[in-house]
């Protein structure tokens, strides 16, 4: 496993580096920091939990980004929320550089799901644990269409045999 010192943590603000392929933390593969900034932090100078669903946002965005600009939005439709189950582990402080790892984990007909990860760096020590379902809606319409197929492809070829269908 490697270990991350301060020093040898990637810079958040380096393009290339604000979602990486990563194999640190099976099954997931993708990951994307986040800097735990002032305001993230509640009156007990903690990190506030719902500010966890924006680092997660983020990690979801890159990773969407790195499926070779798959279609996950298409001309009419979005993804929205559907449901949304979070765990809370430890607590984050300011300044903290936080690691969330994603993943989906499913796809049915109209939705999928994602599971995240955060964890605290360098000490790797796991912070928070999520699973969203987002489903994909006709937004003039708005109920849900099928997953497109370049969709599914995208993250099949880079999920494997790790997404069940």
């Amino acid at each position: 496993m490697t270990r991350f010192s301060r020093s040898s943590v990637p810079n958040p603000g380096d393009r290339a580096e604000l979602g990486r392929v990563t194999d640190r933390r099976p099954p997931f593969k993708y990951s994307a920091l986040a800097r735990v900034w002032f305001s993230d932090t509640d009156a007990q100078g903690i990190v506030y939990y719902g500010r966890y669903l924006p680092y997660f946002d983020h990690a979801r965005t890159e990773y969407h980004r790195h499926l070779a600009k798959a279609p996950f939005s298409q001309e009419g439709g979005d993804l929205v929320m559907r449901a949304l189950q979070v765990e809370y582990h430890a607590p984050a402080r300011f300044d903290d550089l936080i690691e969330a790892f994603v993943r989906v984990s499913r796809i049915g007909t109209t939705s999928m799901t994602y599971q995240c990860a955060a964890y605290l760096l360098p000490e790797e020590e796991l912070m928070v644990t999520a699973e969203l379902t987002v489903v994909l809606v006709d937004l003039g319409e708005r109920k849900p269409v099928p997953i497109p197929e370049a969709i599914r492809f995208a993250v099949r070829a880079f999920e494997g045999d790790d997404l069940a269908a």
